[in-house]
């Protein structure tokens, strides 16, 4: 079930397809689902008529819940990445340095994926209901057999000390603590920040602009946040080089 090399050099665009199909959720109107309201709507009106809340407040209970899915998915992602440095993250094959056990990584081994699975759970806010749902099936899929793919190449890089690191540290559900001895590695904030700033748009478009319920705006917004990312991304090398961040 682990991904393969080929799937994990282009995990970005099997990401992004992803997320674009359950945008588009063809199936929609070939197999008469409805109208393609999204899931920000929809919801509300579930909710309201099967009396468990009134609209009015199914409304702003949504967006709040959206939000603060995309708030835990960029949190994540920065924390992680500040870490784990851009150079690491963003490198077309899988890397082996030293068991990295500090910050986010003292308590989960991988805030990556579990970050990014929450901006697209925030995205899938957008989307029609099953699009949302289809979108996270397959990422979820996707991301575990990511997880065991770098969890087996790890395991036969690094050897006892990756194998100790699995077993005090859980997978994707994080401890509140831990007793593991930390490294001495200082994060470098900036460089998260500018690595991941589409997780940060998801959430500007879901804690902000989604009140307006303007799809066109929400969509302008986390179009820009990923366009800009990519910008950063290409200059990502030069700043890392200069910073002294692993390539």
């Amino acid at each position: 079930m682990k991904a393969s090399a080929i799937e994990f050099r282009l995990r970005m665009l099997i990401n992004m397809t992803i997320v674009v199909l359950g945008f588009w959720a063809p199936w929609t109107a070939a197999l008469g689902l409805g109208r393609r309201i999204p899931l920000l709507e929809w919801l509300p009106l579930e909710l309201s008529r099967l009396g468990l809340l009134s609209f009015a407040v199914a409304s702003p209970v949504v967006i709040v819940a959206a939000a603060l899915i995309a708030a835990i998915g960029a949190i994540l992602r920065v924390w992680g990445t500040a870490w784990l440095g851009p150079g690491i993250v963003q490198h077309g094959q899988m890397q082996a340095g030293a068991v990295m056990a500090d910050g986010p990584y003292r308590f989960v081994r991988n805030p990556l994926y579990l970050g990014l699975w929450c901006m697209v759970a925030a995205l899938a806010f957008i989307m029609p209901p099953t699009g949302a749902l289809v979108a996270m099936v397959l990422l979820t899929f996707f991301l575990l057999r990511l997880i065991l793919g770098e969890e087996a190449f790890l395991t036969g890089q690094l050897g006892l000390s990756y194998q100790n690191y699995l077993s005090a540290v859980p997978r994707l559900v994080p401890r509140l603590s831990s007793t593991l001895p930390r490294t001495g590695r200082k994060p470098r904030w900036l460089h998260g920040v500018l690595a991941e700033i589409t997780p940060i748009g998801v959430f500007i478009a879901l804690a902000f602009v989604s009140w307006s319920y303007n799809r066109l705006l929400m969509g302008r917004v986390i179009i820009v946040s990923f366009g800009l990312s990519l910008a950063i991304r290409a200059f990502m090398p030069n700043i890392s080089k200069d910073s002294g961040l692993p390539e």
